[in-house]
């Protein structure tokens, strides 16, 4: 099915119209606001101080109102939230139509934090809506088609506020902001129902308390709480960049506001692009393995700004045309498409970092979760705008601040991925998985979303872990034989991402208690832990019995046992098929590999029961591989 198929749907179109009409209207009129600023201005400072302060005025209400917004998003049915608040709407541009048509400056920045104040209220039902109208292999489908329709949202605001402040047609400006806000109402009534998921939830009107309480919640996850990060991180980059533009364009480029409103639209465009290229490349998935790649796509293309030989200051500022045609002609072009790069990573980064909340927050906290991220955004957007004024003070360009903001993300996403080595490990698993295998899996949804559980599986080949880590929709922390570790490249991989080394009592009795600890440990944190009972990699392809070790576990800690069988790796470069593993090159071609999950089973299950029931999933993902590699449309590979 086609993602834009959702758009259609009512669970999904109306809610897309009205989050579409809302991003319309704060960049009609966020954008012609500030584009009247920067050209009225008489100095860059000058300019890059008043529209810093726009911007972080409108940030502000996330921080003050989020923790109470997610309350009511959690304790109140979802819909009737979105009609109160476009109803809002419409009386915050009322007042900001009059401040237009008198040119009263005060009404514009008290509009500008009342656009803030709706917004602040619109996140957290925003988001927490999608996880209830949506099924799971969806939801980075939906958060693609609202990234996309944002920074669509954006575009058309910014081709039309830049229109209108061109022309100073303030009468105009005035009535498109009070048409889209009575657009917005109108759509908001075809909403579905989203029934409260904590109708007895106590309100605390505090935000100091309330923020302090969200943050516990966050830090519980791990995983979200480091996602949320990473999102605040992006806002504080697109903040930056988005703000700096008008700046860059007229004391850069040299370019009037025509060239601003075409950049503002190439990045837009390109935000709207990656969102879909994201969603393809995800196929269904939540894949986290995007994120590093666009961090290092969204740091080179901002830092090539600052290489660009840009042209000295003209008489009077260029238009387009004029721009691209002549001697400013090849800095243009190459800032242009860096923009649009910086865009298209965006998608790659944001987009899995929304999914992977949405998914694994608990169903009555998940607005009060998005509420939390909405004001840690909203400190990371407010920091970019005060540390922005600050390096303006001390005598930084508009460049030297973009080329600090794109070394800042790389600084910045290495300790991220660090602290939740998981991104890592899903972009090689993404690379494998595009590359060198074709991935077949069935049964996934019996891995548990939440809680502990013991993942047993046969084991063919040294990737093994990275097929299952694919497989499974949640981090997995392996048991894996202590020498292993020796290797200083594996070694460190193993250790970042938690895993487990075990020995033979024989060789290390120490070692082998301590991997029992361990074990344990990560099942109480309600962590996956998978074990391979065979006790080793299969030399001739057929599975080994199942030691009774993992009875050991469930002893200790009864949690339910997931079955998993792989199927297609023997004989592959990783395998020990003809001797040593990993001894020749591989073979130039994909292999397809075949992951068969069977329901859970119980604590109480003996070594020998798992065995019988991974030995029928092997045949299972056998004969599914079979059958595909006998299809004329599937290939049959013999590669790596």
């Amino acid at each position: 099915m086609s993602m834009f198929n959702l758009l259609a749907q009512r669970r999904f179109g109306p809610f897309f119209g009205v989050q579409f009409l809302g991003a319309l209207n704060d960049n009609l009129f966020k954008n012609t606001m500030v584009i009247m600023i920067a050209f009225r201005a008489a100095t860059e400072a000058e300019s890059g101080m008043l529209i810093n302060l726009a911007a972080g005025l409108f940030i502000l209400p996330f921080f003050l109102f989020s923790a109470v917004a997610g309350q009511i998003s959690d304790k109140f049915e979802k819909s009737r939230i979105m009609r109160i608040i476009k109803t809002a709407e419409i009386g915050i541009m009322g007042i900001g139509a009059v401040g237009f048509y008198t040119g009263h400056t005060a009404l514009l920045f008290i509009t500008l934090f009342l656009m803030g104040t709706h917004s602040a209220f619109f996140g957290p039902a925003k988001y927490s809506i999608l996880p209830q109208h949506l099924r799971e292999n969806e939801l980075t489908t939906g958060n693609a088609l609202v990234e996309m329709g944002t920074f669509l949202a954006i575009l058309i605001g910014t081709l039309a506020g830049g229109l209108l402040a061109g022309k100073q047609n303030l009468v105009a400006i005035s009535g498109s902001i009070l048409g889209v806000a009575m657009a917005g109402y109108l759509i908001s009534t075809k909403i579905p129902l989203a029934p409260a998921m904590a109708p007895g939830l106590k309100l605390n009107w505090n935000p100091f308390s309330e923020t302090m309480a969200l943050t516990r919640i966050i830090r519980a996850r791990q995983a979200v709480f480091n996602s949320i990060l990473g999102i605040s991180w992006f806002w504080f980059f697109g903040a930056t960049l988005l703000a700096q533009l008008p700046n860059f364009t007229k004391h850069m480029l040299h370019g009037n506001e025509s060239v601003v409103t075409l950049f503002l639209a190439v990045f837009s465009v390109s935000v709207g692009i990656g969102s879909v290229v994201c969603a393809k490349l995800s196929r269904g998935d939540i894949e986290l393995g995007l994120v590093p790649l666009g961090a290092l796509g969204m740091t080179l293309f901002l830092a090539d700004l600052s290489f660009i030989s840009y042209p000295p200051a003209s008489e009077a500022l260029l238009g387009v045309r004029a721009l691209f045609n002549g001697a400013h002609a090849h800095a243009a072009w190459r800032a242009m498409i860096d923009l649009g790069m910086v865009g298209a990573f965006g998608s790659l980064f944001i987009v899995p970092l929304y999914a992977l909340i949405q998914s694994r927050s608990d169903e009555g906290e998940r607005s009060r979760v998005i509420a939390a991220n909405n004001i840690f955004n909203a400190v990371f957007m407010v920091a970019s705008a005060l540390i922005t004024m600050v390096l303006f003070k001390i005598g930084f360009n508009t460049v030297e601040i973009l080329l600090f903001t794109a070394i800042l993300n790389l600084v910045v996403c290495a300790y991220i991925f660090m602290l939740i080595p998981e991104f890592v490990m899903r972009f090689a698993v993404w690379i494998l998985a595009s590359t060198i295998y074709r991935l077949r899996y069935a049964g996934r949804d019996s891995v548990p979303r939440n809680g502990p559980a013991v993942i047993v599986c046969n084991h063919v080949s040294f990737i093994d872990w990275f097929i299952i880590t694919a497989a499974c929709r949640r981090p997995v922390h392996f048991v894996m034989d202590n020498s292993m570790f020796r290797n200083p490249l594996l070694g460190w991989l193993f250790r970042l991402s938690r895993a487990i080394p075990i020995a033979p009592a024989k060789e290390d009795a120490a070692v082998k208690e301590r991997a029992f600890e361990l074990i344990s440990k990560e099942l109480r944190d309600d962590n996956l832990v998978c074990i391979f009972p065979e006790g080793k990699i299969t030399y001739d392809g057929a599975m080994n019995p199942f030691r009774p070790g993992v009875e050991r576990i469930l002893a200790r800690d009864a949690v339910p046992v997931i079955p998993m069988a792989i199927d297609g790796l023997w004989g592959s470069f990783f395998s020990r098929k003809g001797g040593k593993a990993m001894a020749s090159l591989p073979k130039p071609s994909r292999r397809s590999v075949s992951v068969a999950i069977g329901d859970a089973m119980p604590a109480s299950s003996k070594a020998e029961e798992m065995e019988v029931k991974v030995r029928r999933l092997l045949g299972q993902a056998a004969s599914e591989g079979d059958s595909r590699s006998a299809s004329p449309a599937a290939a049959t590979t013999t590669g790596a």
